[in-house]
């Protein structure tokens, strides 16, 4: 492996670091969807049910679809099939929105709660994984770069 790391270093050495950035979350994303995922549930399925929890935590009553869309970069219609494919499995649920009769609220189901739980476990272990390679000292100081690129997004 480590031949290997220096066989690479020339060709890294012309990588941003969001370059570096991006391999990283594509390595992180395939170890932690390696195997057939929760339940049978696919990464994008997984990835919609963690913004579920996340944005009901914040909205009482449930999430419009295309609040998720916008959350997940996705098209309105696809949310739409997740959330169909979410709620065939039993995940979520439909419910009217009081302020729009025209509008429906997802909600994560107790299943779908359970799921989330076991989808956050599942990722924190592949994260702890991942980040073996580091000192505490080190994982904690790139918990603080993150923290601080994730608190000020770049201008646009």
């Amino acid at each position: 492996m480590q031949a290997d790391q220096h066989a690479h270093q020339p060709a890294d050495a012309e990588l941003s670091e969001v370059d570096l950035l991006m391999r990283l979350a594509r390595r992180w994303r395939h170890l932690g969807s390696a195997d057939a995922g929760v339940r049978g549930l696919a990464p994008h399925q997984q990835r919609a049910l963690l913004a579920l929890a996340r944005l009901t935590r914040r909205a009482e009553g449930g999430v419009r679809v295309s609040v998720l869309a916008k959350h997940l970069g996705i098209a309105p219609r696809s949310a739409t099939e997740v959330a169909d494919a979410l709620e065939s499995a039993g995940l979520i649920g439909r419910a009217p929105d009081p302020s729009d009769r025209r509008a429906v609220l997802l909600t994560l189901t107790d299943a779908g709660r359970r799921i989330v739980g076991e989808v956050r476990d599942r990722r924190r272990a592949a994260g702890d994984a991942a980040l073996g390679v580091l000192s505490p000292a080190d994982r904690a100081e790139l918990r603080r770069l993150l923290l601080t690129l994730l608190a000020d997004p770049p201008a646009h």
